[in-house]
């Protein structure tokens, strides 16, 4: 009789496990789905215009059906806010309110575009001729990336403020993933990048195995506070990976000692690895 109470006594709790977990389960499962709708869509501040008013997207298939087609894909698309009193503003949310752009067959531009360069100030001629202060902004994408915009004001930072760049060179704004590589396009991140770094594409003979791991790796996207957009400052770039080690007042790495080495500049300044990205002639990543 107390063999069989047992039983029944495990069984019963054995059931209250399985309760338990699986209300555990419900709950993150039920915690997932808000933190993922709650990121699947964003609210945008849009932009006022004085005399220019709001016409929504699908006015602007008319002339750019293409990229209204593919627009639907991308991940700005987002931008637009759910709900009955919601605008179908996923074009104007970045482009600003476009009536005068439509009313005039095009001719009159939308009031913020992606012309690159810092805005232009206004010498004894004035600004430049047909071209309007929105149109001389790099900030279209800056007004909700504000961080990014610090990141440009970094000592080492890509030539977007110069205006030898934009953001669409490396982000595209209309269709698919805004982030390069992955996803569908089955490309790597570094594939942007080699775009107009050819020369550190290879192939080499003896690969720096960081080049496996992408740019970002060592490079700041944007910028940064260290010379050649690098993401630390001198050696410590290599020590991230390249641990040192000291023993009897010595530092050694790779188990060669780098005392003296250490001192007379960066890995690659010093005269030693000098093929940061690759060589073909030496396994040390020396010319």
């Amino acid at each position: 009789m107390k063999t069989v109470s047992l039983l029944k006594q495990l069984r019963l709790w054995c059931w209250q496990v399985r309760i338990v977990v699986l209300v555990a389960g419900a709950a993150g499962l039920l915690l997932a789905g808000i933190s993922c709708s709650s990121i699947s869509r964003q609210a945008v501040a849009l932009p006022n215009v004085p005399g220019a008013k709001y016409i929504g997207s699908s006015e602007c298939e008319q002339c750019h059906d293409e990229i209204y087609r593919g627009f639907k894909t991308a991940d700005h698309a987002r931008l637009m806010t759910a709900g009955p009193n919601a605008k179908d503003v996923g074009c104007e949310s970045c482009h600003g309110p476009c009536s005068l752009h439509s009313d005039s067959g095009g001719d009159v531009k939308p009031p913020y575009s992606f012309t690159p360069g810092r805005q232009q100030t206004a010498g004894l001629g004035g600004l430049t001729p047909g071209l309007s202060p929105s149109r001389l902004k790099e900030t279209v994408c800056f007004q909700c990336h504000a961080d990014v915009r610090g990141q440009f004001e970094l000592p080492s930072h890509h030539p977007v403020p110069e205006g030898r760049m934009t953001c669409i060179l490396c982000h595209s704004p209309h269709k698919g993933s805004a982030r390069a590589g992955g996803s569908t396009a089955l490309l790597a991140q570094e594939e942007n990048c080699l775009q107009c770094h050819p020369a550190q594409r290879g192939p080499y003979v003896f690969e720096h195995e960081a080049l496996r791991e992408g740019c970002t790796t060592c490079h700041k996207a944007h910028g940064s506070v260290n010379a050649k957009l690098l993401t630390e400052r001198n050696s410590n770039l290599c020590l991230k990976c390249h641990f040192q080690q000291v023993k009897s007042g010595a530092i050694l790495i790779g188990g060669s000692d780098h005392t003296v080495r250490l001192q007379q500049g960066s890995c690659w300044t010093a005269g030693c690895h000098e093929a940061v990205h690759g060589s073909r002639v030496n396994p040390s990543l020396r010319f």
